[in-house]
Formats: structure tokens, sequence, C-alpha cells
């Protein structure tokens, strides 16, 4: 019978990673328990082991893109407790409307001075737009500016922006197309700082669950929001956005999604980084549209999260200091973990970003793709 490292050096021979190898890819082992850990709890145990120190490996979004690739993650399922978890996904609404400010408390609400320290000048926690951009600020701003010619936006227009983070996307429409946004989040830190950044703008950001919406708008975009909302919501989340969007509006979602319909999350992910996630395949988003929009655009630049990612990570490493004292070592290797394990997925194409245009009568001619 083959020992625990021995089973885990036949799954990662299939990844070309090599234990204690001399490629940035390989893994570091410091503590052979490892092995047992990572076959017994999967995700979760090769996670927390890595926040323990157990194991490292130089270029570590290399190490995932490789080990994504290779579907390692499929072959090891993990224990009881790990299926219960996925079983407890299946049944329950974890995104229910009493749920729904969890991930702001445990995530987004960590610290404006992390993500200050992280993010381009604007604060815009979504994947940047890379073709003509040089740098992070750019590469945010042109993404910004895609979505406003998406939707073609034009002055006094009224948009709503649900999930609107720090407000990056409404101040910028506010101050480059002279639109009028409200923006809804379930963060009461991104609420107090966004409203500070947009003083004196036709911009409102509000506490409030989509599920709560009033009134009617020219527009509604969603950046980077409904990885929050669940399986079992989609369909009432395309309803609240038909409901509340004028006739002739566009509605524009961006969204990581995956290839292959999921009803359960990484359980590594979801305890210390997004409570209650679920990323949507096409098949379940196309499904939950169905006599409420038409689909006018579907643009995927998804290999742009790697190099968004890899930026932000960048940033968060050279400003490392400043924010230790505060958050500690076991929470630099927890994030430097999410960072670089979700590059590896956007660059193994496990992952995908999605930009789609909804309409919900169809334009009149045609829709003309932006890009």
């Amino acid at each position: 019978m083959k020992t625990a490292k021995e089973l885990a050096q036949d799954l990662l021979r299939q990844a070309d990673i090599q234990i204690n190898g001399s490629r940035p890819w390989d893994m570091q082992v410091y503590d052979e328990r490892l092995f047992c850990r990572a076959l017994k709890e999967g995700s979760l145990g090769l996670g927390e082991a890595y926040m323990d120190g157990w194991w490292d490996a130089p270029a570590l979004d290399e190490f995932f893109t490789r080990l994504l690739a290779a579907d390692i993650y499929e072959q090891v399922t993990g224990n009881w407790k790990t299926k219960l978890w996925k079983l407890g996904q299946i049944i329950c609404n974890w995104q229910s409307p009493s749920r729904a400010a969890q991930v702001g408390e445990h995530h987004y609400d960590l610290g404006n001075d992390l993500f200050e320290a992280m993010l381009d000048r604007r604060l815009t926690y979504t994947c940047a737009y890379w073709p003509n951009a040089s740098n992070l600020d750019e590469a945010q701003e042109a993404k910004l500016d895609l979505v406003c010619r998406k939707l073609g936006l034009q002055p006094g227009q009224t948009v709503l922006d649900i999930g609107c983070g720090w407000g990056s996307f409404a101040k910028f429409a506010a101050e480059r197309y002279q639109a009028k946004v409200v923006g809804i989040t379930i963060s009461k830190e991104q609420v107090e700082l966004g409203n500070q950044l947009c003083a004196g703008l036709p911009v409102q950001i509000i506490f409030q669950d989509y599920r709560e919406i009033s009134g009617e708008y020219d527009h509604i975009v969603s950046l980077g929001m409904f990885e929050h909302v669940g399986f079992k919501n989609y369909r009432t989340y395309f309803r609240v956005a038909a409901k509340h969007l004028k006739p002739t509006g566009l509605f524009l979602l961006q969204t990581i999604g995956v290839n292959i319909s999921e009803r359960a999350n990484d359980p590594w992910f979801g305890k210390y980084i997004f409570p209650n996630y679920a990323l949507p395949s096409p098949t379940q988003i196309a499904k939950a549209i169905e006599h409420l929009f038409v689909l006018e655009d579907w643009h995927n630049f998804g290999t742009d999260y790697h190099k968004t990612l890899m930026a932000w990570y960048a940033n968060f490493e050279a400003h490392w200091e400043k924010l230790r004292p505060r958050y500690g070592d076991r929470f630099y290797r927890m994030w430097k973990y999410y960072l670089m394990a979700s590059a590896g997925s956007f660059r193994a194409r496990k992952n995908q970003l999605w930009q789609i245009v909804l309409s919900k009568r169809g334009v009149p001619g045609g829709y003309t793709a932006v890009r």
C-alpha cells in the first residue's frame, strides 16, 4: 500500500509538480503531515496547511495553474466533513435575506486600509480591462469606461449599481458621463467611505440587499456582486433587475463564472474568504433570464483577471509591512493564498470573467457589441 506522500507524488506528477523540486512551481514541504491532511480534507486541508506554514511554492500562482489544469482537485474529494459542507449548500439557501450581510461583515468590512493598499486609486474590486493599459489604474478606468460605453450611457440618465463597492463605477459614471447613480452594498464600511469619495456628485450609496430595491432606472449595472447571489436565488435576482429597469434600458452584468454548473463552492474559499459565495455557469444564467431578458452580448475576458490579481498581490506585498501590525502573519498567508489560487484558476481557464448585456425587449435594429 502506498504512503500518503507517494499518493500525493502520483497526483502532483500529473500536473508536472515535484515535491521539494527546484522549479518555481514545485511544492516545498516543511511538514510531512501535509500529505495526510490534504488527501483527507481536500482543498480545505491544503489551504489550512498553507496558512499553518506547512508548505509553499515560490510561484504559487503557477502551482495552482498546473494543479487546476490537471484536474487534481476533482480526484481528491475530501472526507465526510467536506461532503457534508457541500450537501448543506445544495439543500439550504445560504444566500437568503437573513444571511445576505455575512459576506460584507466577513470580507468587505475587513478594513479599508487593506483595500486602499491593494486596489487601484478608485478602489475598483473587480477585474480590470488590460488590452490597452500599462498599469492597474489605467486598466480599471478602461473597464469602467467599457461598461459606460456598452450601456450607451448619456448625461442625466439614472443608473442602479447593484453591489457598488466603494463607488468606483458610480463616481466614474457621474464624473465622466454626467449620470445619476444609486449604489447598493451590504458592506457598512463601503457605504461610509463610498459616500465620502462621491461627495458633491449625484451619487447615493446605501446599505441594502438587492431584494429591497425600489424605483426605476434607465440602466442597471452589477459588477462582481452576482457571485454572492447563489443558485437558488438567480431567478429572483433577475426578476428584481427586470422589475426596476425601464423598458428601453440595458442591464450589464459582470461576474466570475465557471465552465460546468455547480451547486457547492470550494470549502476553503467559503470558510476564509467569501462566505456563501457561488459561481454561476452559462447554463444557470441562461435559464434564469428566460422570459425576462434578451441576451444582447456576452464578452469573456477572464485571462485579464490573472493579470489583475497579480497586480493586487504586488500592491499587497509592497504595503504589507504597514498592514502587518493590524492583520498579522497568518492573515498574510491566507490573503496570499486567496490571491494566488484565484490567479491560477483564471490562468488555467477554470474560471471565467463575463460581461453580459441584457435588454428587456431586444434593442431595435440590434445591439452593436463594444470592446
